[in-house]
């Protein structure tokens, strides 16, 4: 496996050789940040694409296929029209409040971005309790969204915020115990240990029951925390215009409409993480010919292998299954979910304690 950590260390070395330390160490931060910008933004407009393709295969349309080769650039005109479109400005909104919503929410995604293991040695930081930052950071973005609908006066906002602040409050527990269960199993909070921990067999595999039982609730969860159909209650077009970014225009617009993508690509990146490995190849016990064969893969080409393939899951959700109710979306999550993930957290410690698993 291609240990990418030579390219960053060859980097470190060569600045160091003309900088002092302080200015080689906010040169890198500086290149970390452009680099985490760019890949934002072309994953962003990939998911757009993305999406698009695949609900018109599932209504058996064409899809995007207008502007460039089928329609690659679409998403690109659709990105440079919303930086050209106007900012209006309202008068009847807390404009600070306002203003810093979108920023909020986009925060919440980048600093959950920066954590996801990208490959062997190509992660921005790794510490001992990288999980835990994980869970932590990502619920900064509820709070944009209540800032969002709140500020901007407006009773369609006002009920889309108040609908995705307990929708994303309520999930957020399942999410956490389907996290915690993963924890139990590798026991370390480090992302890089949890991929470590799956060289031999990934967790889904080598957790038994409670492992896949955990998979399907995170998938459930995750889904319901990123907005999406059938979870899509905050800005339901059919009653609420649009929900919670109703009164935002222009590239305020646009950064909900980015985070939206991005969040499904990080919920997809930690379930690769968790349940399937991260960057970690496919290794079974005792092939190993079949074992070294998955070794030239690139373990960046693994993660985000895994990662658009569960991405396609939680696409086909949304365009499967009609809208939940508000009642039907909290009651499976109280008195279906959370009970679920409390005795499969039970379950997967007892596992633990007595050696049943691989």
């Amino acid at each position: 496996m291609q240990d990418l950590s030579v390219i960053t260390e060859w980097i470190h070395s060569f600045l160091s050789s003309f900088m002092p330390g302080w200015l080689t160490t906010t040169v890198e931060c500086l290149l970390i940040g452009v680099g985490l910008l760019l890949v934002y933004a072309l994953l962003a407009l990939f998911y757009i694409y993305y999406e698009r393709k695949l609900c018109a295969a599932f209504q058996c349309r064409l899809g995007p296929n207008r502007v460039g080769p089928m329609g690659l650039l679409q998403s690109f005109a659709d990105m440079f029209k919303m930086l050209i479109k106007e900012i209006i400005h309202l008068n009847h909104i807390d404009r600070f409040l306002f203003a810093l919503a979108p920023y909020l929410v986009i925060l919440a995604s980048m600093l959950a971005f920066a954590v996801l293991p990208w490959g062997n040695g190509l992660q921005v930081i790794d510490f001992n309790i990288g999980i835990f930052f994980l869970i932590a950071v990502s619920s900064i973005g509820v709070l944009g969204i209540l800032l969002a609908g709140w500020s901007s006066n407006n009773k369609f906002t006002l009920i889309g915020s108040l609908r995705s602040g307990a929708q994303m409050v309520s999930y957020e527990l399942s999410i956490g115990l389907s996290v915690i269960t993963i924890v139990c199993l590798a026991g370390t909070m480090s992302v890089g240990g949890i991929v470590e921990e799956q060289s031999d067999l990934w967790f889904i595999f080598k957790g038994h029951v409670p492992a896949v039982i955990a998979f399907v609730i995170y998938m459930i969860a995750g889904t319901a925390e990123t907005n999406r159909g059938p979870f899509d209650l905050p800005e339901a077009e059919s009653e609420l215009t649009a929900g919670y970014h109703t009164e935002y225009s222009g590239i305020h617009f646009g950064f909900f409409y980015l985070a939206e993508y991005l969040n499904l690509f990080i919920v997809s990146g930690v379930a690769s993480l968790l349940f399937f490995g991260g960057w970690m190849p496919l290794h079974i016990p005792g092939w190993e010919s079949f074992n070294v064969i998955m070794n030239y893969i690139p373990s960046v080409v693994w993660f985000l292998g895994k990662a658009f393939v569960l991405s396609f899951i939680i696409i086909w959700f949304k365009w499967t299954f009609p809208r939940l109710r508000i009642d039907q979306l909290l009651a499976l999550e109280w008195k279906y979910l959370l009970p679920i993930n409390l005795v499969n957290l039970v379950l997967m410690a007892l596992i633990i304690v007595f050696g049943w698993h691989f």
